[in-house]
């Protein structure tokens, strides 16, 4: 017997994800993240697979990504789960040093912050 997936409405989503309302609708109008079905009113249902895609581009947004690679890294995502090869794979790891170098950036800037907050703290 299979069951159905647990579905949820875009507020629980919302408040699951951290992400607004606005966004969610904004993501599923682009074609980033659209709701897996709709109820008979037309209010959007979500799935777990919905919300971990969420997340991911969530982790995404802190380091620049754009919402075009946003959702090339999900295209990619879903082709090594699907049938991956080698261009898939050089394709992810492309993404894997980008995310590493931006995240070093973040790193060094968030170092620089620090210790502008100690250098205004020093003044007090």
């Amino acid at each position: 017997m299979t069951s159905e997936p647990t579905t949820m409405h875009i507020g629980e989503l919302a408040e699951r994800t951290g992400l607004s309302l606005r966004t969610l609708r904004h993501y599923d109008d682009v074609g980033l993240v659209s709701a897996s079905a709709r109820t008979e009113g037309g209010f959007r249902l979500y799935t777990q697979d919905d919300y971990d895609r969420l997340i991911l581009i969530r982790r995404m947004k802190p380091l620049g990504f754009s919402l075009e690679e946003m959702a090339e890294l999900l295209r990619v995502i879903d082709a090594m789960d699907t049938a991956p090869d080698d261009d898939t794979r050089a394709i992810l790891d492309g993404f894997i040093t980008d995310a590493a170098e931006r995240r070093t950036k973040l790193q060094q800037q968030l170092a620089m912050a620090d210790e502008f907050v100690s250098l205004l703290e020093a003044r007090r």
